[in-house]
Order: structure tokens, then sequence, then C-alpha cells
């Protein structure tokens, strides 16, 4: 995830004002997307309890400033088909994949940077853990939509924001796999000249280099 674009957040919230009804107030969606937008997300992805809504919209709009993709992972048929008729054109923006989200983000998304979870989802906590096991190099960020109406990740110890926007939207930011690695220093004398070489290797925390 690069760095914060201004300019991506203001026209995707602006995009996402004109494709639901005008409102006086920012709602929940149009901050989703200029969240995405603005930090420049590539691979946007969106596990929904239910079918597909306004919060999928708001990705597609962020979506078309930053040449990222929208996934939408939904757990039937029956879900994807009345999504599409929701959506309507603008479902032909967005890739929808049938499944297990947390195993989906496991097997197949590892790499998203921008995270949507429903907290209506019974294993929503296991989605989120699923997004952290993830390769992220350029960190990621978690929304849970509809905070306020189950019990969420909020006590499970991550560092997250609780935003009184919409139903609730509960933010957490995933730092950069980079981040969490450690650094080894090895040495290596040359036996025909005697110079030294000192060389940099990476390797992730918990792992040890042995002799």
């Amino acid at each position: 995830m690069a760095c914060w674009s201004a300019e991506n957040a203001t026209k995707a919230y602006l995009k996402t004002l004109k494709m639901g009804q005008k409102a006086k107030e920012p709602n929940e969606a149009e901050f989703i997307s200029a969240l995405a937008a603005g930090n420049n997300a590539r691979l946007m992805v969106v596990a929904c309890a239910n079918v597909a809504n306004a919060t999928t919209l708001a990705l597609a709009a962020a979506a078309h400033q930053t040449g990222g993709r929208v996934v939408c992972i939904l757990r039937s048929v029956e879900e994807y088909k009345l999504s599409k008729k929701i959506l309507g054109l603008d479902a032909s923006h967005v890739e929808f994949v049938i499944g297990d989200a947390q195993s989906l983000m496991l097997s197949h998304f590892r790499e998203a940077d921008f995270v949507l979870i429903d907290c209506n989802l019974e294993n929503h906590e296991g989605v989120l853990r699923a997004v952290q096991a993830g390769n992220k190099p350029n960190g990621a960020v978690v929304v849970g939509y509809n905070a306020f109406r189950k019990g969420s990740w909020r006590t499970s110890g991550s560092k997250s924001q609780l935003l009184p926007i919409g139903e609730g939207l509960l933010v957490t930011r995933i730092a950069a796999a980079s981040a969490n690695k450690k650094s080894h220093w090895i040495v290596k004398v040359d036996q025909c000249t005697g110079e030294e070489h000192v060389f940099r290797v990476r390797f992730p925390q918990g792992k040890q280099i042995q002799a």
C-alpha cells in the first residue's frame, strides 16, 4: 500500500456520492471509498454476511481511482444472483466468489491490501486472523462494518479504532510484512586475502539461522 493520496480519496468519495442517493452527511460507503482510494489499495476484498450492497460499490469507486481489483465473497449462489440484481450495471466492476471467506483469504487473497468484513458474519474474527496471516509487503487496512450490531474484534487485542459512522466502522491497520522480520548480520573472512565481507540476512521472526 503506497503513501496516502488525497486526490484519489476525494475523487472516490465524489464518485460514490454519484452512485448512491445524496445525503446531507457522509455515510459509511463514502468513508470506505475515500479510505481505500486514499491508501492506493490495489486488491480490495469484501466478505459479506448477506448480499452485496453500497459498501461493495464503495470499493468499486475506489478501484476506479487506483486501478485495482474488487472481490466480493458471498456464501451462496442465491446471494450472488441477488447481488448482481442489486448492483445492476456496476456489478461488472466486481469479481464475485462463492465460498468461506476465512479459507479464501488464506488460499487466494493473501495479498489483499484493503479488506472489508461484515461483523454480522459468524466467523468475522476468523476472517480477520486470516487477513493478518497473509503476505502484506506494504501493509493493509481492515474495516469491519456493522460493528455496533454485534460483538467484534474490539476485544481481541488488535489495535483498532471504532468510528461512529453508519452502523459502526472498526478500522484496523496491519503493518507491512518487512516490519515483522528481523535482520541478521553475517561476517565472512576470505581465507586467501584476509578481507572481511559483511552480509545482512533477513528472516521471519521466530526463525533462526543455524551455523
